[in-house]
């Protein structure tokens, strides 16, 4: 007898070492995941019966007891400068946003990996959502499979990064394992220095992660001292620059990386003066740091405008006279609400509050 559809386990969520485990349960050797793995991931195969160097009663017990199931697409939307966004559907009314930009040199996919977010960082479009939950593992590892079967041949993935909806390090126990499978060779095959998950600073999930997971760590920064920072990165009032740093820099040294990216959005008359870039040249000096600028990217009913893009050169400049790399990010997918801080999915069950000044509440996953 099968096993109801809301009943079987999704492969995409079983990092190699569980699903060695899950078809052992079905009589199988561990060989058989390996086989699985290749079938979907290399050749993006959803469907169990077309496996077909799976033994024929294999197959039919794998059928009854698994699936493998991607989110579901609600919408897509493509940019004048070839960007791309799906709005993908979590489950009843709820929906969350992935984003392909596609450059001569690569190809980025930015995943998401909670519906909403809950750490209410002010300059942030899904912020003002509010959170509903977090995605799964299948569900995180899904954008990136679906986005592999939809995009044209001349449109692949090189790179993920975890900067959509949500913050990475509050699902903690889902994305682990989901970085697991984008970095296995029998997954999704991709660089540990091509997969980024970007935190607004969860201090002890950084260490925790320097212990289980080796890929590239952005941090959103976004002002050089505690006092701005509380107010636009709220989780700092619990985390504050002191803490976050020394946990990014230990990070690099467990993982044996190049550096830590720092995003630092730019807000007119907020966090653009001189005086603010050579503060943040002195906190980053001397370390293995990157600073990505980010022209912020409006969104309805913020008070935020953009910093003029004369004032983020100077910015810049500041930081690349002190000895700090710099870099702009080049705005893309604006036309269609795809650009960095603009994902706001569709939010409508909010389960959780916004952080707001409570910053012991906030949710953090195992």
């Amino acid at each position: 007898m099968s096993t109801p559809a809301a009943e079987r386990t999704n492969l995409l969520g079983l990092p190699r070492p569980a699903l060695e485990a899950f078809v052992a349960q079905l009589g199988s050797r561990p060989f058989r995941a390996r086989q699985l793995m290749n079938w979907i991931y290399k050749r993006g195969t959803a469907e169990l019966a077309e496996m077909t160097d799976l033994a024929r009663d294999f197959r039919t017990r794998l059928a009854a007891a698994a699936e493998v199931r991607a989110p579901a697409i609600v919408r897509v939307q493509h940019s004048a400068d070839g960007t791309v966004k799906w709005l993908l559907r979590a489950d009843g009314a709820q929906a969350f946003e992935m984003v392909f930009i596609p450059e001569p040199d690569r190809g980025t996919l930015c995943i998401s990996s909670q519906v909403g977010c809950a750490l209410d960082c002010s300059f942030c479009a899904t912020a003002q959502q509010g959170f509903n939950r977090n995605l799964t593992t299948a569900e995180i590892v899904g954008q990136v499979w679906l986005a592999m079967r939809e995009l044209p041949a001349e449109r692949r993935v090189t790179n993920v990064v975890l900067m959509g909806m949500g913050e990475p390090l509050a699902n903690f126990r889902n994305v682990v394992p989901a970085l697991d499978i984008l970095l296995d060779d029998f997954g999704c095959d991709l660089s540990r220095r091509r997969v980024t998950l970007s935190t607004s600073g969860l201090v002890p999930q950084i260490y925790r992660l320097a212990a289980v997971s080796n890929v590239a760590l952005a941090v959103s920064l976004h002002a050089p001292d505690d006092a701005l920072r509380n107010e636009l990165v709220p989780i700092n009032r619990k985390h504050p620059i002191a803490e976050l740093l020394p946990a990014c820099w230990h990070y690099l040294d467990e993982q044996n990386g190049r550096s830590v990216t720092f995003e630092y959005v730019m807000l007119d008359a907020v966090n653009d003066s001189p005086a603010q870039a050579r503060a943040l040249a002195r906190l980053l000096k001397g370390h293995p740091a990157k600073v990505n600028l980010i022209p912020f990217n409006p969104f309805p009913g913020t008070r935020y405008t953009r910093s003029p893009a004369a004032v983020i050169q100077r910015f810049r400049d500041e930081l690349l006279q002190r000895g700090v790399l710099a870099t702009v990010r080049r705005t893309r997918g604006e036309d269609i609400d795809a650009a960095c801080g603009q994902l706001a999915g569709r939010v409508i069950d909010r389960t959780t509050v916004r952080l707001g000044n409570k910053i012991i509440g906030v949710a953090v996953q195992p």
